[in-house]
This record gives C-alpha cells, structure tokens and sequence, in this order.
C-alpha cells in the first residue's frame, strides 16, 4: 500500500530518541512522529508515552522531497475520536444568549411566504429605517448625560 499524506495507518515503533519515535508502516517505509505529535498534552518524555515495539495509529501529515514520511498520532486520535463519539447539543445553560441587552432586536421577522419582491422589499426598507432612527436616537447627545459644551465660561 503506497503512502498517502492523509492516510491513518498503522505501524510499529522501531525507535525513540529525544525528538520522536521511529514507525515502521504496515504497507512498507519507515516514518517520524515529532515528539509535537505524540500527545495533545505536553511531552517532556517520549518514553513515558510510547515504548518500542509498540503497535500504534499514525496519520501520515506529510512526505517531503527526500521521501521521509512525517507521522502523527494525537491528529490520528483525534480523527478516530470525532469519528466515533457523537456530537451533543449543548445543554440550554451552556449556550451562549442570543443577543447582548444593548443590541437592537427589532420586531420578529414577517413571514414571507406568498409576498411579491416588492411587497417584501417594503418591509426591509421599513425595517431598516427603524433600525437607522433607533441608532440615531442612541447616538443623540441631546438625549444623553453626555455634553460636548464645557463647563464654564470663555
């Protein structure tokens, strides 16, 4: 089976050094896991993670102009656990609020289901009118504590 950058594989470490792990592919070739690759979590020790000998799966990440295959194993857990772990909703505490309380949320939206374009074209105009009026309002110094005139007389 020929190498293919994306492929999951599996293989056997041959090696470790203080940089990464050896693996020899089961279709044949040798490549690197980067010390990087071995964990989501910091590795100071490849040797408290892998041992020679040790059958693991590895995602083939690239294969440079030399032929030297680059491995890793937390990109191939991670494909294999969003592969098999299904996705829950969120429950309702940990969404996030559909609005801030200072965001102009307007009137719900008209159904629009039988309208012509120009009836629904009248409606976005009208809609964004009162959107610009609104943001106007709140942009008014008269209507805020705020003053641009000094205090005191010149």
């Amino acid at each position: 089976m020929p190498c293919e950058v994306g492929a999951i594989v599996e293989g056997k470490v041959t090696g470790l050094t203080d940089f990464g792990a050896f693996v020899e592919l089961e279709g044949g070739g040798t490549g690197m896991v980067h010390i990087s690759e071995v964990s989501a979590s910091y590795v100071k020790n490849i040797r408290d993670h892998l041992k020679e000998g040790q059958t693991v799966k590895v995602k083939i990440i690239s294969i440079d102009d030399n032929g030297r295959i680059n491995l890793s194993i937390k990109k191939a857990a991670s494909v294999q656990d969003s592969a098999q772990r299904p996705h829950p909703a969120k429950p309702q505490s940990q969404r996030r609020p559909s609005a801030p309380a200072n965001v102009w949320q307007g009137q719900k939206p008209v159904a629009t289901q039988g309208q012509s374009f120009e009836e629904m074209m009248a409606r976005f105009k009208q809609v964004s009118d009162e959107k610009i009026t609104d943001l106007k309002r709140s942009g008014d110094p008269r209507h805020s504590g705020y003053s641009r005139r000094g205090s005191g007389g010149r």
